[in-house]
């Protein structure tokens, strides 16, 4: 694509508290590994780097990405190459491991100590937006959050953020400082925060952020039209495995014949469904190839009409989506104290 012909990714308001961001974000997590094998920090450098050069400018990381800590420490080498004020980096905490097994831990020490961590790997003066990135229900949400609103007030801090919150957990965090982005899984196979959780978001003001917006790559064709590595964890996800993925290759190929007609790709109409939910739901998709990048971007300029969001609804219902989401599977077997996610 020529440089005068390219996709301008139009900027909107995350939250109503001042933050403004890229209509499409970059998740870091998969360039140190976990779905993916990891890539070295110069390729990943180089592609956070297109991506900017794109026109995108929220990157997403977290604490608990890749080996100790590898992805912040990556990002922040790729921060040096960019200039800090056009960009609104978003990192996590809440993760530790406890007696050899993977906790959720919200205590205001650890806030602080996370949040110290993270400025010092990614060699910045402030985090734009700083997510708990799971809640812990052995700490009052009002002590967590009132230790993330002095790290707002010593300008450590800039922007407040809950991923995977419960109803009753945004209302009281909210009520202690402005939570300004709640993030959560949000796609075309995954859509229950619909009826409750964006309504209340709509009500409070708070920018909805959607992880995992192409079903952890399955509406790219991950596990179909190209195997999964030997060492991604997809190779457990239910949704990617034995019976359920068989039954999910049909709502796969639906989605390939509904972009046929759009005259775009698979991966294109998934996120284009996800951005037409609304100016204040931002979706993060994940990639480590260039290709992939340029192809998420070509979403931004899919225009989809009420009839057409409605018949891609109609296409993939949830009731025909086989297997768990992620996150349940991951709260029964390998965290503790964990939010309950919103039904």
């Amino acid at each position: 694509m020529e440089e005068k012909q390219r996709i301008q990714i139009p900027r909107v308001k995350l939250g109503s508290q001042g933050l403004e961001v890229s209509r499409l974000g970059f998740g870091c997590g998969g360039l140190s590994g976990i779905w993916n094998a990891p890539v070295p920090h110069e390729a990943g450098c180089l592609l956070i780097k297109r991506a900017f050069e794109k026109g995108i400018t929220l990157f997403d990381t977290s604490d608990a990405y890749g080996h100790d800590h590898d992805n912040e420490i990556m990002i922040g080498k790729a921060l040096k190459d960019l200039p800090r004020e056009q960009i609104q980096l978003a990192t996590k905490f809440g993760f530790a491991v406890e007696e050899g097994q993977v906790a959720i831990k919200g205590t205001p020490e650890h806030v602080r100590k996370c949040c110290e961590g993270s400025l010092k790997r990614l060699g910045i003066d402030y985090i734009d937006l700083y997510y708990q990135h799971r809640v812990d229900t052995t700490v009052p949400i009002e002590d967590t959050v009132g230790e993330l609103k002095k790290l707002v007030e010593e300008g450590k801090i800039k922007y407040i953020g809950l991923s995977e919150a419960s109803i009753d957990t945004i209302k009281r965090a909210h009520a202690i400082h402005p939570i300004t982005a709640v993030q959560m899984e949000y796609s075309l196979w995954t859509r229950e925060i619909e009826d409750e959780l964006i309504p209340l978001c709509r009500e409070l003001g708070i920018g909805i952020v959607a992880y995992s917006p192409l079903g952890h790559g399955f509406f790219g064709g991950k596990a179909i039209v190209e195997s999964l590595p030997v060492e991604s964890l997809l190779n457990t996800h239910p949704r990617f495995t034995g019976e359920n993925l068989e039954k999910n290759k049909v709502i796969y190929q639906k989605v390939v014949d509904l972009a046929a007609k759009h005259g775009c790709t698979a991966p294109q109409l998934a996120l284009a469904w996800v951005l037409h939910q609304g100016d204040d739901v931002i979706p993060i998709p994940g990639t480590r190839k260039a290709e992939n990048l340029e192809n998420n971007i070509g979403s931004v300029a899919i225009k989809l009409s009420q009839d057409e969001m409605r018949e891609i609804c109609e296409a993939v219902t949830m009731n025909e989506v086989s297997g768990e989401r992620e996150f349940e599977t991951l709260a029964k077997y390998s965290w503790r104290y964990a939010d309950t996610p919103p039904r």
